[in-house]
């Protein structure tokens, strides 16, 4: 049973219409959030950034705590399959990384599916965590605690990115938080089944993401499109894996921080009993779901505030 603290929340997300297009789900999407999002908190710096790249821009949204430089940073990833939201939609999630870690918090816009399949999302993902390795010292930033957050979608992005990090000797991660991530693309598992019609998720809600995000490479995608498809998951930062209970993605999220551990890395793993998928978008509608998000932020505070 769906935890009852988010009865209010479920009634609301139910007023959502139907839609058929992507240009139609993405605005009431939006409009959703946007009625549900909270005032950031006073004393909080908030600016965007256009990132510049070869062919592309990449909108960035800073949020900067009270604290002293250098500074710890996330780079947060978004959920939405890919497909969905943006800086405004995140926003609470956004400066909620922010205040929780005592940290940097940095909202990444990567490029969207179905236009810009894989590998754009990805691609952006990791130029930005390069972008910020690299001018660290010029952005206040302690290059050695750089930590990566992402859910769902963005979870696996955050993921993808950090097992490239190790490939291409890229910068140094000194953490990853994934919540409910995505990490494979096989929707039988036992999950899936159970979950097929749960809220904020559906079985062919997903099916439909990883059709935009990945096309035909759905049937073999490769360790970066599906951190779970990687050979080789050894030498990776160490790992919070969060999952839902009422979630299609809740198996894959565990077998995920099963190899991680088997593969010799640090990881914890928490199972958010009685919540769906995305959780961390309610964490203001009781303390249950609090509770959830203030262990991301726990976690994220320990590795990058190690003193």
């Amino acid at each position: 049973m769906l935890h009852p603290e988010l009865k209010d929340f479920l009634a609301r997300l139910e007023t959502v219409p139907a839609t058929t297009s992507i240009e139609e789900q993405r605005r009431v999407w939006r409009e959703f959030c946007l009625k549900n999002n909270h005032p950031r908190p006073a004393g909080m710096t908030v600016w965007n950034q256009a990132l510049p790249l070869p062919g592309r821009e990449i909108a960035l949204r800073w949020y900067i705590p009270e604290i002293e430089k250098p500074l710890p940073c996330v780079i947060y990833l978004h959920g939405g399959g890919w497909v969905l939201g943006d800086l405004d939609t995140q926003d609470t999630i956004a400066w909620g990384l922010a205040r929780g870690a005592r940290a940097l918090a940095i909202s990444v816009n990567y490029r969207r599916a179905p236009e810009h399949p894989y590998p754009a999302a990805f691609d952006d993902s990791y130029a930005v965590l390069e972008h910020v390795a690299e001018y660290a010292d010029g952005l206040g930033i302690d290059a050695s605690r750089i930590a990566l957050c992402g859910d769902s979608a963005g979870g696996n992005l955050a993921a993808a990115v950090c097992i490239a990090a190790r490939d291409r000797q890229g910068p140094r991660i000194a953490a990853q938080a994934l919540l409910y991530p995505v990490t494979d693309t096989d929707t039988t598992r036992e999950s899936y089944l159970e979950n097929a019609d749960s809220p904020l998720l559906t079985l062919s809600e997903m099916e439909h993401f990883l059709q935009a995000y990945l096309g035909p490479r759905r049937l073999d995608p490769d360790g970066y499109a599906m951190p779970l498809r990687a050979e080789d998951l050894s030498d990776l930062p160490p790992a919070f894996v969060h999952t839902a209970e009422f979630d299609p993605l809740r198996d894959e999220g565990h077998l995920y921080y099963r190899r991680l551990r088997e593969a010799g890395n640090e990881a914890e793993y928490r199972f958010a009993e009685a919540m769906p998928h995305s959780f961390a978008r309610a964490r203001l509608e009781g303390p249950a779901a609090k509770a959830e998000f203030d262990a991301v932020c726990a976690f994220l505070r320990h590795r990058l505030h190690p003193a």
